[in-house]
């Protein structure tokens, strides 16, 4: 592999997370870069061999790997996410209502933005991508402040990569749930929270012919994405109670180490154009993305700490 995978930071002082740094180190790491990634993962079963933080401690990997590289900071993740109906009811998925999933999110956004990151990437580690954006929307349509937020998806950004081998890919099996995929990334990224010899595969099945209802990820672009449907199949918890959908014992972590190099090509070069763009400091002409007052707006950027105001002068959370 091109990089070295990150050994795991979430505890350390090491000048990755937002979380573990002091007000100091905040305000120097500002002036250098002001982008600060936010890992989005779930909490959910994925069988008796896969760790039930799978989803997060994938981008949480992914993150570290890239700050370590680049120099921005990273959050600390977001451990309980939004899910579709099908995984209703599985012990140990915990579900946060849709309306609630954004609401949190959309507050973290506005409270990074408060605290001087105005540039972030939110990336995704579960199938909650048709969420997420509903967030960024909001944020932008409450505040109107500028800010450059971006949304990744990482199994959209290395489609080729996560496949099977009938249509290109690497593996014997198509993407879908703690399955031969997402466990070869996980063995690459954090083996040391996984027992391969306790993985149990399952023979994923369907009430639609194939071609119609995308098998996850949205990495083959069927016209109906996974979650663009209910009634296609049944519930996770009664047709896999094992946690998983496909075959996790066909996990091999090189299977992933050409995907995750071109994932941390692609999301290295994001941060990069973003910094070019907009260096510390900058951010898009106040005139081109905002009709709010001028001075209201000048004052927020400019911040409290600063002798400007708080992003809450312009809207406060009830």
């Amino acid at each position: 592999m091109k990089y070295k995978i990150s050994k795991g930071s979430m505890d350390k002082a090491d000048g990755i997370y937002f979380q573990n740094m002091t007000g100091y180190q905040v305000a120097e790491r500002l002036k250098q870069n002001d982008i600060i990634i936010i890992p989005v993962g779930s909490t959910e079963y994925h069988g008796k061999g896969q760790c039930y933080g799978e989803d997060t401690f994938l981008v949480t990997r992914m993150a570290e790997t890239v700050a370590r590289e680049v120099g921005c900071t990273v959050s600390q993740p977001i451990w309980f996410g939004s899910h579709p109906w099908n995984q209703m009811g599985m012990p140990g998925t915990v579900i946060i209502p849709e309306e609630t999933f954004t609401n949190y999110l959309r507050a973290i956004i506005a409270g990074y933005w408060n605290a001087g990151f105005r540039k972030q990437i939110l990336i995704n580690g579960h199938g909650q991508e048709y969420v997420i954006p509903n967030a960024i929307q909001q944020f932008g349509k409450i505040y109107q402040v500028p800010a450059v937020i971006t949304f990744v998806n990482w199994p959209t950004v290395i489609h080729d990569y996560i496949k099977d081998k009938a249509h290109g890919g690497p593996f014997e099996t198509a993407f879908r749930h703690a399955d031969e995929v997402e466990a070869s990334y996980s063995l690459a990224l954090f083996p040391e929270m996984n027992d391969k010899e306790k993985m149990e595969d399952t023979v994923p099945t369907g009430f639609m012919p194939e071609g119609h209802i995308d098998k996850g990820g949205d990495i083959y672009q069927y016209p109906i994405p996974g979650h663009a449907q209910i009634g296609c199949g049944g519930l996770e918890v009664i047709l896999y109670p094992e946690g998983v959908i496909g075959k996790p014992t066909l996990a091999d972590a090189s299977k992933a180490e050409a995907g995750l190099d071109a994932l941390f090509d692609y999301l290295i070069k994001l941060h990069n154009d973003i910094r070019e763009k907009f260096p510390p400091g900058k951010l898009p002409d106040i005139n081109l993305v905002t009709e709010r007052d001028k001075d209201l707006i000048e004052a927020v950027i400019k911040g409290p700490f600063n002798g400007g105001k708080s992003i809450y002068a312009i809207h406060h959370p009830a």
